[in-house]
């Protein structure tokens, strides 16, 4: 099945072009030609320079381009594509984007808007929630398969109408977005330093702030663009706004009871207040783990690995802060990192991420044993050795003449640290063994 996606060189366009390839035969437009076959040939789709002959033979075209040029874009490439099709958009928003589908498809063309709610960093989607919002009469021959292809990738379902997707958007989205943006902003003009305030933090403040950033380190532009073209929005904002100015003036006035009420009255309204604890009990739990975890390993060796950029840190414990964590590496080198941006290396992962990372020192081994002895058993043993990264017999022999009883094995082993050879020696002897020279 042929499948266009209008912009589909970068963000979530591109992402559909990448996931969605193994199930469609993909074609993708891009306003930057350069761009736009790069990413083709990275992902090893076509590329098509022209969006309207790229939807004329398409079973179904998705439209991944900027809100703000969604309708125009329906508009010159709907009426193009072939009969019997489908034709899907993505924006955050749906009213206008659904009537210029309604307006611009050919009549004999299925629609169904759209809105994956998720961005392009995600892996699958699977467990991911996809909105669909179909169009009475428009959407009857394409709405089924549809949706049993995102059931089959175990997705969440919602279906609902345009009008009511932008309604409840105005919340989800553009009212928390403008939320954390008014916070962010007010934070900057009344000049608090950041990195201080953390040192006096609550965990809820800390949460808070970093929900704060991980919003405005986002693309402004599409911020603006949900706020502006999802017209549900400004009556959302319109009410905060005057909530909050109804709320300061009870405070000003003194007036606890009824400030006191709204609060209540609020709590019960939000309702599912378990549900929202055992949720915010985690992920203030999730802040101090971490924290208490490496407090535990201090003196300790640690792998380190940042969320973002895959870089693996290693070395051993020096201080924990609530916050921060100071590891010294093997060059006695100090480096501190923060929290919430790494994960803690299991051992097995240390151990992997290190064999396949360091050089290893290699050492022979000759020891004298028990003709009776086992290779398998002696390699377990040797292979259970602390420091000892792995381990081979490479040469077997008897005892000759000196003692008929006894076997020389002869391993050859590695270690991530030179140091460690005499620990290994000792603990042959300490079983019993006999090192040759």
């Amino acid at each position: 099945m042929k499948m266009t996606i209008i912009g589909g060189s970068r963000g979530l366009g591109r992402w559909m072009a990448e996931h969605l390839g193994d199930d469609f035969d993909i074609t993708i437009t891009s306003r930057d030609e350069q761009s736009g076959k790069a990413v083709a040939e990275e992902l090893g789709v076509d590329y098509s320079s022209d969006n309207i002959e790229a939807v004329r033979d398409a079973d179904i075209t998705l439209f991944c381009v900027p809100i703000e040029h969604m309708a125009s874009t329906i508009e010159d490439v709907a009426p193009h594509a072939k009969e019997g099709s489908l034709l899907m958009d993505v924006a955050s928003v749906k009213t206008d984007p659904s009537e210029a589908l309604k307006k611009y498809a050919p009549e004999n063309a299925d629609i169904l808007p759209c809105h994956p709610m998720f961005g392009p960093r995600v892996p699958t989607l699977e467990r991911q929630i996809i909105v669909l919002a179909p169009v009475e009469g428009r959407s009857e021959k394409w709405f089924n398969r549809v949706y049993d292809y995102l059931t089959r990738a175990d997705c969440e379902i919602v279906v609902t109408t345009p009008e009511e997707h932008d309604k409840y958007m105005s919340i989800v989205q553009g009212l928390t977005h403008f939320s954390y943006i008014t916070l962010a902003s007010t934070i900057r003009k009344l000049n608090i330093n950041v990195k201080k305030s953390r040192s006096f933090s609550s965990p809820v403040y800390t949460i808070m702030l970093d929900m704060v950033s991980r919003i405005v380190y986002q693309n402004p532009y599409l911020y603006y663009s949900i706020q502006k073209n999802n017209k549900e929005v400004s009556k959302a904002r319109d009410a905060l706004i005057k909530e909050g100015i109804y709320l300061s003036e009870l405070i000003e006035e003194g007036d606890e009871e009824d400030f006191v009420k709204s609060i209540v009255e609020s709590a019960k309204h939000l309702d599912e207040h378990e549900d929202a604890l055992i949720r915010s009990d985690k992920a203030i739990g999730m802040l101090t783990q971490k924290a208490n975890a490496l407090t535990r390993m201090k003196g300790m060796e640690v792998g380190l690995r940042h969320q973002f950029s895959g870089n693996v840190h290693v070395g051993v414990v020096e201080k924990v802060r609530s916050d921060f964590v100071t590891i010294k590496n093997s060059n006695g080198g100090e480096i501190t990192l923060k929290l919430s941006k790494v994960d803690i290396m299991s051992e097995e992962e240390l151990f992997e991420w290190k064999k396949n990372n360091l050089n290893l020192e290699h050492f022979t081994l000759r020891v004298l044993m028990p003709a009776s002895s086992e290779e398998k058993y002696l390699l377990g043993m040797f292979e259970n050795i602390e420091p000892v990264v792995d381990v081979e017999i490479i040469d077997v022999c008897s005892g000759g003449k000196t003692d008929a009883s006894k076997t020389v094995y002869t391993f050859r082993y590695s270690l991530f640290d030179n140091a460690d050879k005499g620990y290994v020696e000792d603990y042959i002897r300490g079983i019993g063994a006999v090192i040759m020279n």
